[in-house]
């Protein structure tokens, strides 16, 4: 689809000249002889760039005619680039056109590829501050919905908020470890929403999914004909966080021959596009993610020891659901009332014996895992009632066959024990402790200490 521009000049021979240049662009031209008939234009048709006469023939020296339909433009909340013209050399009505809203300035006769390339720049900036108010919204809708997992109730996960609160504050670069699904991608955007760029860009990149020959491209952008490919310029990573905040998850997916570049944009906070020479400034706070073990690819010699210190100013690990159980049915009754609204359901709740069956299972897919039991839970809910029965869970076994339990503290064994054996025995408390090998009030004392209700 052809771009609109609107040129607006009370001279005739004016309009048709950059009709002329125009049309033989490509570009679909609207005229207007004032600037009242280009407000009407404007309302009437989509527009996409004006070219605005500054000096008409009521006023031939002040421009206060096109600063007024500046001022109109940014009254009415109408976001159309608009190059500012005039027959007089003028830096002050130059100065004043830009501060009114005016996007660029050029002075008549104008020269015709100075013309066309400043209108190909105004456009192309108009539509990367497009795709960022997009990514933001997204991101913004996508922080809401991460931020609402983030729920708990267990001292390990409180403590560790506490902390987040505290260096979020600060520009810090923080590595986040942990399993895979703890929720590292939630734990960075609380962080971005409560630091001081929170009203900049968050941009995640998935560093397990860049190709090696695409890092520089992805990360630091790429000028046009820079390689085979580069049919266009494109922005970086790096520039689209400007401000911000820039999350590099899965970042031990990094290629050893690709980490020296990252580690010389952390050192200097200076980096080039590909195909430029000119060193752009990278302003943006880091945060990165991992579910690996850098101490052993260290050792192994596939990460390199200075960029992991670079990464790790603040390291948070973001603990197993397993070992915060007590968050586990606030979390799942979260996604109970998050699925049900996405599937049109109304009133679910969560029976008393669910718990019992969540809690006893290992959550070896942790929180990830669980939305996804509770979105199947849901799909499958026939009453608005769903019992323990209508979850499904994996099947945890060891290579023998056996049950097993991962390593935990004694009391995380006890309270884990003792849920298994409730789930085994349907919720009889009485068949729970023979199971145990304990005594039924022994067993009611262990319930009350860990607050599991049956």
């Amino acid at each position: 689809m052809s771009l609109t521009i609107l040129v607006i000049d009370d001279m005739a021979d004016v309009r048709l000249s950059a009709n002329f240049l125009l049309s033989n662009q490509g570009y679909n031209v609207l005229e207007a002889d004032s600037v009242l008939r280009a407000l009407d234009v404007i309302k009437q048709d989509k527009v996409d760039l004006v070219l605005l006469d500054m000096n008409y023939s009521s006023d031939t020296t002040s421009g206060q005619e096109g600063l007024n339909f500046l001022a109109k433009l940014t009254k009415l909340d109408i976001n159309i680039p608009v190059v500012a013209m005039t027959g007089w050399s003028s830096v002050d009505l130059a100065v004043k056109a830009m501060q009114q809203g005016a996007t660029d300035f050029i002075e008549k006769p104008w020269d015709n590829q100075r013309l066309l390339q400043i209108i190909k720049q105004q456009i192309q900036v108009t539509d990367l501050k497009k795709q960022n108010r997009r990514l933001r919204q997204q991101q913004q809708s996508e922080s809401s919905e991460n931020s609402a997992s983030l729920i708990w109730q267990s001292k390990a996960m409180s403590k560790l908020m506490a902390q987040i609160k505290r260096i979020a504050k600060t520009d810090a670069t923080i590595l986040l470890t942990g399993e895979n699904g703890t929720g590292k991608s939630s734990v960075a955007a609380y962080i971005h929403q409560l630091s001081a760029r929170c009203q900049q860009s968050l941009v995640t990149v998935n560093m397990g999914a860049i190709p090696e020959s695409l890092f520089e491209s992805e990360l630091f952008g790429h000028k046009k004909g820079a390689f085979t490919d580069a049919k266009e310029t494109r922005v970086g990573r790096f520039e689209m966080a400007n401000e911000g905040t820039l999350f590099l998850d899965e970042i031990a997916n990094i290629p050893l021959a690709q980490q020296a570049k990252l580690l010389r944009v952390l050192e200097s906070n200076e980096y080039e596009m590909v195909g430029s020479s000119i060193t752009e400034c990278a302003n943006v706070r880091l945060i990165s993610a991992s579910n690996a073990n850098f101490e052993d690819l260290i050792r192994d010699e596939k990460f390199r020891a200075d960029l992991f210190y670079r990464l790790n100013t603040i390291e948070i690990h973001i603990p197993p659901l397993r070992e915060r159980t007590e968050d586990i049915l606030p979390l799942a009754e979260h996604f109970v009332a998050k699925h049900a609204l996405r599937y049109g359901q109304v009133d679910l709740i969560l029976a008393d014996d669910v718990a019992i069956k969540l809690k006893g299972y290992d959550w070896p897919g942790n929180i990830r895992e669980l939305s996804h039991v509770m979105e199947r839970a849901v799909l499958f809910a026939d009453e608005k009632i769903i019992t323990a029965q209508a979850i499904t869970l994996k099947k945890q076994a060891s290579q023998s066959g056996e049950e097993t339990l991962p390593f935990m503290t004694l009391e995380q064994a006890e309270q884990q024990l003792l849920m298994q054996a409730l789930q085994k025995t349907d919720g009889l408390t009485v068949e729970a402790a023979d199971l145990l090998g304990i005594s039924k009030s022994a067993i009611y004392r262990r319930m009350e200490k860990y607050d599991i209700k049956n």
